[in-house]
């Protein structure tokens, strides 16, 4: 069983992302997403600096969310194909419920960028979690929208970077596991 909410440490042994052009409604009401984001606000931040923001793309706003990304993609790539339109008025309608999770480091703040960066990583995991927790399945996904400047200046960001691409709802199959990395190549001791 996947998400398995008979306890965190089963959710965490368990927990598995889900494709999101495979969910559909429900995703998170207001409430959920409400208690999904203050979750995913609970995670390491060396300094309170909240280096992260989160903005929601209604579903409303998914048409416009598309000619948006449809335009920052032609800016780099004016010779787009037709597949590659396609693929994005998908990604762009994928899932009922989509966050962007934008890493806003403070420049002037002692505190290491690096650190502020993966403080939005683990925002993106912890809005994950949260989002299992609520009974849905979520999808973490980067794309070359991720690394458009003009993406993230349409968002409201343009000094950030996208950390993150989630998509929140209801899984339409069973979810299948995937690979896993062999637990001896990752972990070792260290034998100073």
């Amino acid at each position: 069983m996947f998400n398995d909410l008979a306890s965190p440490a089963t959710l965490l042994a368990t927990r598995r992302s889900g494709k999101p052009r495979d969910m559909v409604a429900p995703g998170p009401d207001a409430g959920q997403l409400r208690r999904i984001l203050t979750s995913a606000m609970r995670v390491p931040d060396h300094g309170k600096l909240a280096p992260w923001r989160f903005v929601t793309i209604g579903a409303d706003r998914r048409a416009a969310f598309a000619t948006m990304l449809e335009r920052a993609y032609r800016a780099d790539k004016p010779d787009a194909g037709r597949l590659e339109i396609e693929a994005i008025e998908l990604f762009a309608h994928a899932a009922p419920t989509l966050v962007v999770v934008v890493s806003t480091p403070r420049i002037d703040s002692h505190i290491p960028l690096w650190e502020q960066e993966l403080s939005a990583g683990a925002a993106c995991m912890a809005l994950l979690v949260a989002a299992h927790a609520e009974g849905f399945v979520g999808s973490w996904l980067t794309t070359w929208a991720s690394y458009s400047a003009d993406v993230a200046a349409a968002l409201g960001h343009p000094d950030g970077k996208i950390a993150g691409f989630v998509f929140l709802g209801t899984p339409q199959h069973p979810l299948d596991e995937r690979p896993r990395p062999d637990f001896d190549a990752i972990v070792s001791d260290w034998a100073g």
